[in-house]
């Protein structure tokens, strides 16, 4: 079969420079934009450009930029599916063996947005010679930013995708050293400030990537080759912290998009923290006692379930000062995402380690739960004191250091050790060994069906 290419050569107009072309910016922000343009009437066409001296632009260039987008999972309980073949990217750049053509984009005066994923450590500043071949991502982006400056064009909103807290703070703060370090002087620093907006972004969504396992059979429907190939889950979320005035520049409301500008992204990274990766911290030593593999096998088990919604809905939620509509709403968003029949998300990867996760995921909805209505929260303690339990077998996945010492200690050892969690925790306990007597007494499976059933 031959490879999939485009039928004409009519392409998009290149508003947007991508860095990154990995799987979740194509089932993502790609996805986003080839829905503004099939959608909404939007003439946004991305310039893709490789972030690592080794990628895959030569196959996104290949294929013309086209690839088939798979979206699979549940919506209110229902199993959806969906196929789209996208087609706003315009081209593939790699900028270690084409750096004129990457610099020349900065002279495009249709160029608006940069977009980047380049991993959480892709953002760093290092003191170093301005070169191109050995810097940092944000120094070729100050590299870049500087030739529009030159250029004597305006400057661009930057929508930058790295799991990282203020990630645009952070970014901006990066190129601003370099311009220092690299003599770009006062007024090109004074042009990025007022010029440019860097905004602060939270992105969710399971992109799960080339299906391996179908991809022939996939091919074989589609009468075509695509080597790019990407899978992902219906949910999708994406806030961004700037002014609200940019939504008319990209209005993804009109499209269906899940896209939220804001004034603040700090209460939007709160309730991801706290309801998806909470739920997942607090439920994965249970699910792991009780031999359960995969998050939808715990979804799909009754006591697990039972326990995973009075903890989300009746601990959890109460701690977080936002409207509850906005909260349950996420929540059951959640647990469809959990059920997803489509991906298999095993515990034994979401385990790795579990301690500093807890602490930042779980802990602070007990010390909330504790402060307003004065008690604690029965099923987050219980995890703690299963995730105690899980470091006495052999599944524990955490620094060698951490493991000896939880598989060793006492619980109230651990708890008052500050080193783990930078607090004495005490007071828990008595409430924690009276779990993990009862579990030792009862199993396992008939502790958890307790502490999902206290008041």
């Amino acid at each position: 079969m031959e490879l999939l290419k485009r039928e004409n050569n009519e392409k998009h107009t290149e508003r947007v420079l991508q860095f990154g072309e990995g799987n979740f910016l194509r089932g993502f922000v790609d996805w986003m934009f080839d829905k503004l343009n099939k959608e909404c009437g939007g003439d946004f066409g991305v310039a893709v450009v490789q972030p690592l001296p080794t990628g895959r632009v030569a196959e996104l260039n290949a294929q013309d930029g086209l690839y088939t987008l798979y979206s699979r999972g549940l919506i209110n309980g229902v199993k959806a599916e969906e196929e789209h073949t996208i087609d706003c990217i315009t081209r593939g750049i790699n900028p270690y063996e084409n750096t004129d053509e990457f610099f020349k984009c900065a002279q495009n005066p249709d160029l608006r947005y940069i977009v980047s994923n380049t991993t959480e450590a892709g953002i760093e500043y290092r003191k170093e010679e301005c070169d191109f071949s050995t810097t940092t991502f944000p120094g070729r982006l100050t590299m870049l930013l500087k030739a529009r400056y030159d250029a004597g064009l305006g400057g661009f909103l930057l929508l930058p995708c790295e799991l990282i807290d203020k990630n645009g703070d952070c970014l901006k703060e990066c190129v601003l050293k370099y311009a220092a370090d690299w003599n770009y002087g006062k007024d090109f620093a004074r042009w990025i400030n007022e010029e440019n907006v860097f905004t602060n972004t939270l992105v969710d969504r399971i992109v799960t990537g080339y299906p391996r396992d179908t991809a022939d059979e996939m091919c074989k429907k589609y009468g075509y080759t695509d080597n790019l190939i990407d899978t992902t889950e219906i949910f999708h979320l994406w806030v961004i912290e700037g002014d609200k005035k940019y939504a008319a520049e990209l209005p993804f409301h009109k499209a269906g998009l899940n896209v939220i500008w804001t004034d603040d992204v700090t209460p939007y990274k709160k309730r991801k923290v706290r309801i998806l990766n909470g739920a997942h911290t607090s439920l994965v030593s249970s699910a792991m006692l009780m031999g359960v593999e995969t998050v939808r096998e715990a979804l799909d088990n009754e006591i697990l379930s039972r326990y995973i919604k009075k903890a989300v809905f009746e601990e959890i939620i109460p701690t977080i000062d936002m409207s509850e509509s906005e909260l349950t709403g996420f929540a059951n968003d959640v647990l469809d995402r959990f059920r997803n029949p489509f991906i298999n998300h095993l515990w034994s990867s979401i385990a790795l380690n579990s301690v500093s996760k807890f602490k930042v995921r779980v802990l602070p909805s007990i010390k909330d739960y504790k402060d307003k209505f004065g008690t604690l929260p029965r099923c987050l303690v219980f995890s703690l004191a299963a995730l105690i339990m899980l470091y006495r077998t052999e599944n524990a996945n955490d620094d060698p250091k951490v493991i000896d010492f939880m598989k060793s200690a006492s619980a109230a050892e651990i708890l008052s050790n500050t080193e783990l969690w930078d607090e004495d925790l005490t007071y828990l306990s008595e409430s924690v060994e009276e779990y993990i007597k009862s579990a030792e007494n009862n199993g396992i499976k008939a502790a958890v069906e307790l502490a999902a059933e206290r008041k």
